[in-house]
This record gives C-alpha cells, sequence and structure tokens, in this order.
C-alpha cells in the first residue's frame, strides 16, 4: 500500500505541478507531496502514513466541495478513488498498529506538519485560478461560450436493375398519373390519424392532434407488434438508420438504413411489399442513414392509375426512386423507368463521397433535393447544389447552385455544378401557400478552414436559405454563423408556426443551430421577430484576417450552457482528471467560437453535435410550448500544417484515402493548408468525458416569450462506463442524444435519441418521466404516431448508431393501449 499511494502520489504531484506552471490548481502538488511521503512511512511500516493519508482525504473532499459543491458526478473523480484507497489501507491497521509506539509519535508529528500545508492551500484559489474567474466572468458577460438480409425478389413489374445513370425523361405528360398540376398551392395531408412527412407535415412541428394516450393512461402502453426488416451491416459497414416512419391510409412507408422501400399494414405490421434498390456498402458515407421518405399524391391522376400515389426516396448512391404506394411497382413515367440520376452534372466524384441520407421536401409539386457531400475531404469536392423536380414526371426543374448567381439551369455541356460549395445534407421545411422551402445549409467541403471560399460561399454558409419553388431564386436568407470554420452548419430542420404577439400571429419560422441558438423569423421575408444581436467574439487562429468580430446571438432562446472552466473537467479518477485538466489549461479556449489553430489545441464548445442536430424541435401549437433536446458536449480539435498531414498519410476518399472513425477525426481537408483532427466529445482515453456530466439534455420553452419551463438531464449511465463496460447505473446522467421528439394532444412527449436505449414518455408539463421501455437497439431516431380503428399507435424504428456506440438493429415497433387488435 505504501508503493501505491507512494507512486500514485508522484503522478498526481509531478501532474500538478505542470498545471500550476500552465496556471491551474494548486491542489494536485500538494496532495501529491502528501501521498509521496504517507506512502514512504508505510512502506517503512509506520502507521503515521496512515494518519497522514487521512489528513490528506479530508483535505480533498474540503476541496472538493469547495470547487463542486455537493453535486453527485462533479464529486465522483474528485473522491471516490481516494476514498477507496482510505478503506483498503484501513485494512492495513493492525498491521501498522504492532510498530513500535516511538515510531507512531514520530510519524504523527511529520504528519500534522504536512498537514496544515494540506489543509490550508487546497482551499484558497490562486491568483491564476481567480485571473481566470475574471476571464469567465467577462466572457460571460460577453456570452462567448461550447451481416446483410437475403435478398427478396422485387415485386412484380418493379425493375430493380434500371439504368441508374439515365436522366430525367423530358416529356412531362403520362398516362399513369395524369399531367403535372400548374404551380400553386396544393391540398395537404393532415397530420392526426395519418403521418404523412417525416416532420408531419412539411411545417414540422412534431405535433400531433391525437389524445388517446394521455398521461393518466401512458403507464399501460404496450408493444402491439413488431418486425424486423433484414437490412443490417456487413461486416464493419457503419449503420446509423435514422428512419422515421410515413403513415398514409392504412400502410406505412420506410426505408432501411441501404434504401430498401417497405411498406407495412399500420395495424398489424405485416409487409405489404418491398422494393430493393441494390444499393451497395462502398456507398456509404459516414454512415448508412436514410431518415425517411416522401408520400405524394398526382393531383391530377385518375384514382386508380399506377402511381397516382407514390412513395419517393433519395439514396446513398445518388438516386432518386419513385414507387406505386400501392404495389411497389417503379413509376414508368418518373424519371427513366422510375429513377432520376441525382450525380448528373455533380462531376468528378467516388463512391461515399456524395449520398443522400434525407427525403426531398415537396411545395407546390416541386422535389427539393438536397445531398450530403462527405466533410473534411477536399476543396474540390462534389457540388452543394440544391434541385427542384417535378414530382409527377421527375422533370429537372431548376438548380440554385452558389456559384453561378442568377443562373437556375443545369450547367452547360462540358461543365459542372460549382464543386465545394456548401450543401444542404439535411431536411427541408416548406411553406406551401407562399412556395417557398427553407433549406439549412451546411457549410463549404472544406470545414475548418476558410480562405479559399467565394464572396457567395461565404454569403450562404451555415445560413438559412428561403427559395422559390417556381424558379429555384432566392427570396431570402438569414445567417447563423459568419465564416464559419467550426462546423456548426444548420442541421436541424425548421418549423413553421403561428407566432403569437400583441397584434396578432405572424407566419413564423423557428429555427434550430448548432451552437445552441434559437432564432425566430418572418418566413416570407427572414427578418427576426425577436432580436437578433451582434456580439463580439474572439479573433485569432491561423486566418484572423478572415474571421468575423461578431457573430449572430439570440434574443429569443438559447440551449448552450455557460463556458468551460478548468473545474468543469472530469474522468474516471484524480489521474484522469487531472490529464483533462492540464489538457484545458493547454488548449486555446475564449469560448464557443475560439479560432482555429495548429499551434496548439483548441476547444470548441458546444461540439459539432450541438446544441441541435437533425433531431429538431417539436412544438406544441395548442399549448404553446417548444421541446428541445440537445447535446453537451465539447470537442477538442487541432489544425494539422499540410506537410505535418502528407507524413501522416491524410488522402481524401477520391485518393485512396481510409474514411475516419470519426467525422473530422484525421480529415485531410486537401486543398487548404490545414488538415483537421477532431477529438469528437473531448474523450479519453478510457472512453470516458473530459467534460463532468450532464451530456444531453431536454428543455421545454414558452413559445410565446421564449422563456425556460423546464430543462432536465435526459439518458441514464446503465449503458456507459470506462473502456466501454456498461455500467448498468439507473443513474440519471444526461447522456450524447441524437434523435427528435414527438408531442401529443394527450400532454405527451415521445422521445428516445439516448444512449441508455430507452423509449420514455414525458409529462410536458412537468418534465416528469411518466412511461419508459427498453429498445432492442439504439433510439437514435424521432417517434411518430397515427390511428387506426379508432386506436393511436406510437410507432418507433431503433436502427442504433455507430458514432453514438449503441447496438444496431432493423427494428420496427408499434405501442398501444391494451385493447382490440394489435
Amino acid at each position: 500500500m505504501g508503493l501505491v499511494i507512494g507512486l500514485l502520489g508522484a503522478v498526481i504531484c509531478a501532474g500538478g505541478i505542470w498545471l500550476l506552471s500552465l496556471g491551474g490548481s494548486g491542489y494536485y502538488a500538494v496532495a501529491g507531496i502528501g501521498m509521496v511521503l504517507s506512502g514512504m512511512l508505510l512502506f517503512c511500516g509506520n502507521i503515521g502514513g496512515f494518519w497522514l493519508y487521512l489528513l490528506v482525504w479530508i483535505g480533498t473532499c474540503i476541496w472538493a466541495v469547495w470547487e463542486v459543491g455537493v453535486d453527485l458526478w462533479p464529486l465522483v473523480p474528485r473522491v471516490v478513488a481516494p476514498t477507496v484507497l482510505l478503506v483498503l489501507l484501513a485494512l492495513c491497521l493492525p498491521y501498522l498498529r504492532a510498530v513500535r509506539m516511538a515510531e507512531r509519535r514520530g510519524s504523527a508529528a511529520l504528519a500534522a506538519a504536512v498537514i496544515g500545508l494540506a489543509l490550508a492551500v487546497p482551499g484558497a484559489p490562486s491568483v491564476a485560478q481567480e485571473s481566470q474567474a475574471t476571464d469567465a466572468e467577462a466572457a460571460q458577460g460577453a456570452d462567448i461560450p461550447a451481416e446483410a438480409a437475403p435478398e427478396e425478389a422485387a415485386p412484380e413489374g418493379a425493375s430493380p436493375e434500371a439504368d441508374p445513370s439515365a436522366e430525367a425523361a423530358p416529356d412531362a405528360e403520362t398516362d399513369q398519373a395524369g399531367a403535372p398540376a400548374e404551380r400553386g398551392p396544393q391540398a395537404q395531408l393532415a397530420v392526426g390519424t395519418d403521418w404523412p412527412a417525416y416532420g408531419g407535415t412539411y411545417r414540422a412541428t412534431r405535433y400531433s392532434p391525437l389524445s388517446q394516450i394521455t398521461k393518466d393512461n401512458v403507464a399501460e402502453l404496450e408493444e402491439a407488434w413488431s418486425i424486423r426488416t433484414g437490412d443490417m451491416p456487413n461486416e464493419d459497414a457503419p449503420y446509423s438508420p435514422e428512419n422515421t416512419p410515413l403513415k398514409v391510409g392504412d400502410s406505412l412507408y420506410l426505408c432501411t438504413a441501404k434504401n430498401i422501400l417497405l411498406a407495412l399494414d399500420a395495424k398489424t405490421g405485416k409487409e405489404e411489399w418491398r422494393y430493393d434498390p441494390g444499393v451497395s456498402d462502398d456507398a456509404i458515407p459516414y454512415g448508412a442513414t436514410c431518415r425517411s421518405v416522401v408520400y405524394y399524391e398526382a393531383p391530377e391522376a385518375a384514382e386508380d392509375a399506377l402511381c397516382a400515389t407514390r412513395v419517393i426516396e433519395a439514396t446513398l448512391d445518388a438516386r432518386m426512386i419513385a414507387v406505386d404506394a400501392e404495389t411497389g411497382q417503379l413509376c414508368p413515367e418518373f424519371g427513366r423507368e422510375g429513377i432520376v440520376d441525382l450525380n448528373q452534372g455533380i462531376g468528378d466524384t467516388v463512391p461515399g463521397w456524395y449520398a443522400v441520407s434525407s427525403p426531398p421536401t415537396v411545395v407546390q409539386g416541386v422535389l427539393v433535393a438536397g445531398a450530403q457531400v462527405k466533410d473534411g475531404q477536399a476543396e474540390d469536392a462534389p457540388s452543394g447544389v440544391i434541385r427542384g423536380y417535378d414530382a409527377v414526371t421527375g422533370e429537372f426543374l431548376w438548380a440554385w447552385d452558389v456559384g453561378r448567381p442568377g443562373e437556375t439551369g443545369e450547367p452547360p455541356e462540358g461543365e459542372v455544378y460549382t464543386r465545394g460549395t456548401p450543401n444542404m445534407w439535411t431536411i427541408a421545411a416548406g411553406d406551401e401557400d407562399l412556395g417557398l422551402v427553407y433549406l439549412p445549409m451546411g457549410n463549404s467541403s472544406v470545414d475548418y478552414y476558410g480562405g479559399n471560399r467565394s464572396e457567395e460561399e461565404n454569403q450562404y454558409s451555415t445560413a438559412l436559405v428561403a427559395l422559390d419553388v417556381t424558379n429555384g431564386e432566392v427570396a431570402w436568407s438569414f445567417q447563423t454563423v459568419h465564416y464559419d470554420v467550426w462546423d456548426y452548419d444548420l442541421g436541424s430542420q425548421p418549423s413553421l408556426v403561428e407566432f403569437p404577439g400583441e397584434d396578432g400571429s405572424t407566419a413564423a419560422i423557428i429555427l434550430p443551430s448548432k451552437q445552441g441558438q434559437i432564432y425566430v423569423l418572418d418566413r416570407a421575408t427572414g427578418e427576426p421577430l425577436h432580436p437578433v444581436e451582434e456580439r463580439e467574439v474572439p479573433i485569432g487562429g491561423v486566418e484572423p484576417e478572415n474571421l468575423s468580430p461578431t457573430q449572430p446571438y439570440s434574443g429569443y432562446a438559447a440551449l448552450n450552457q455557460q463556458p468551460l472552466t478548468e473545474k468543469d473537467m472530469w474522468g474516471m479518477s484524480p489521474l484522469d482528471q487531472l490529464w483533462c485538466r492540464i489538457q484545458f489549461r493547454r488548449a486555446n479556449y475564449r469560448g464557443e467560437y475560439e479560432p482555429p489553430s495548429a499551434d496548439r489545441p483548441w476547444i470548441q464548445y458546444p461540439g459539432y453535435n450541438g446544441g441541435s442536430d437533425w433531431g429538431s424541435i417539436a412544438v406544441d401549437t395548442e399549448r404553446g410550448i417548444i421541446i428541445a433536446n440537445y447535446n453537451d458536449m465539447p470537442n477538442f480539435n487541432q489544425l494539422i500544417p499540410r506537410e505535418r498531414a502528407d507524413e501522416l498519410g491524410l488522402r481524401p476518399i477520391n485518393e485512396g484515402g481510409n474514411p475516419p472513425a470519426a467525422e473530422g477525426a484525421g480529415d485531410p481537408q486537401s486543398g487548404s493548408p490545414y488538415a483537421i483532427d477532431v477529438n469528437a466529445g473531448w474523450r479519453l482515453p478510457t472512453g470516458l468525458l473530459c467534460k463532468e456530466p450532464p451530456y444531453g439534455g431536454i428543455r421545454a420553452i414558452d413559445l410565446a416569450t421564449g422563456e425556460t419551463l423546464w430543462d432536465q438531464p435526459i439518458g441514464t449511465a446503465r449503458n456507459n462506463g470506462p473502456f466501454g463496460i456498461p455500467s448498468m447505473l439507473p443513474l440519471r446522467i444526461g447522456t450524447p442524444n441524437n434523435g427528435g421528439p414527438l408531442i401529443t394532444a394527450g400532454g405527451l412527449v415521445f422521445i428516445a435519441a439516448t444512449t441508455d436505449d430507452l423509449f420514455r414518455a414525458i409529462d410536458i408539463e412537468t418534465g416528469e418521466v411518466l412511461w419508459e421501455t427498453t429498445l432492442p437497439a439504439g433510439g437514435q431516431t424521432t417517434p411518430m404516431t397515427y390511428e387506426v380503428d379508432g386506436e393511436q399507435y406510437v410507432v418507433i424504428a431503433p436502427g442504433g448508431h455507430h458514432f453514438m456506440e449503441t447496438k444496431v438493429g432493423d427494428h420496427v415497433i408499434a405501442y398501444k393501449l391494451p385493447g382490440n387488435g394489435g
């Protein structure tokens, strides 16, 4: 025990001196000295070593409570391991009592001297700590934060081997579904009995007026049916399905991770048809994802015509496919035999570089499609062009290419859409009456360096852009990050609401962001309905001359937390917490917009998973409540000079580079002076995070005022632990989460999203969890609800997520109250 305590003390002392030299806490140096002396005495059999360690332990407890109070999780790395050592040391007391009395008295005298020092120093903050606290307060005042299934026969009439490279048929006439209607508002299916679009409708509020399941009976909810799709990964293929099914009439429609289309009986889950487009593993970008599909009714089609109602999806290998909603048969008049090739005009690409993971959005009969361009590969990447297609014929209508302002046609022969421009990988919203589609844009293909971007790229990067669907022209745009070099691209689908005000309601759009700001804009003009303040942010890094001196902060609501300080560092024990403290002091950090740097690491907080990500928010339009789940984790980043990146063999995907385990973890950023290394979540070798919990939360916000109604961590530690070993602790820690909430008129919020594989129903007014069940795979998706034969069902497709390290699955599960059917 003497040897163990002495060696640990030596390490803590050495690290403590290093930390002290960086301006950090003096506790570790003093405690380390006490442990070294205690270990020496114990090694000699002197009971004074026990009393000295006891006093170090007492001093540690006093320091811990002084620094973080009595909160459980912050205390864990500070006192648990020292307490375990104290208990083990107490077991040595019978031996130590056999030592001569004189030796014990001598040891006690020495112990008293050292303890006085140990108790004096830890409780008093150093000058450097006081300086840091002053800096943190100043930053706060300025608001500167942080195996595959066997192939199944395609349905009769389907053509899975149709030529995917053919262009869309220019003739818009069809005998099956009728000619496309003239542009103008079209009748929209309503949420309630059905769930006709990813967000409920293209207004994307994720709210259902169904109220059979209530706060009083939700505890009785039980599984009605479940199915497995058969789409599971081959070997190590990364899967992250993220799928939300649609329901129209008596059928559910969904896509699997690799774009197999399925129709299920909404009451029983029985498969009605499937169509497999044959997407290969090499088309998978960061993960195999298909967030949802499109259901569309051709407005002038005969009721019994083929493809009068259709299901449309966009695939990882960049095809847009339309099938008959009743049979799963390809729609022959859509594009070329049911397929439109989205690679047309894109130019040089390779599988996995240009992919579509989100469904198109339909406004006034126009399918608006973006694409995911794999981040961090090269400046000369495929274009982020947004295109409009006729929803009946698949005919190309227009393109919005930021590098060709004023031109909305296809590129001239021999040319391609502007390469490397900002893309929209997530899901748009749409206003049928205004004829506008709202695009949450990402940033250019190189995320962490902007010196080679064009003026147009800088204008529309990380901005909400409203396009006129009749011609593809920009109606207005609102930028949420100026000159984004933090990968703060807009991941959330915005929500359209009637926003209450003193003079009545205004047609508005609510836009969450990764940095945590929530903006409310007039959806006709883009003007903020709550003040947006341009606040000064840090300047520096590798391109200080290009950075914006200010960034837009919302006066409505924000999910981001206070800036990090040294005492927010965490770990499993004092050793890894000490290491995190040292790294914190070594890094550049002055808040959420700390510029990227190459000379030393920099801390990005929140990280690129948000704040809000693709799960988006939900809005109870009757109660006037927004529900937003969010992440609360930093990234630990550093730019890598090009020469060093070449030595490390960092090459883009088109040059045979191996994709990194996580986005940004060794991205080459070819064409720029720097590659990038991102430690997403700022993880230790143990797998734990350097920041103390919580790592995710859920908040209720008053729609009218933006005020917080309640806010709490979401997710337990049952599946989390060091080295990937589940702790099985049911304690609410607040885990990372991906996936969004569903609100029903029964006053319930249904949400999975967390890494503990639990599906919850929460009281929207209090935040109390009223029901939960364990899912067979990770719940990184968004649920939906519908009604059949007078019974309300809640459905979720838990598919897991490779990046979130949850179990991958191919499940679709429906829940309902006990009763008839199911």
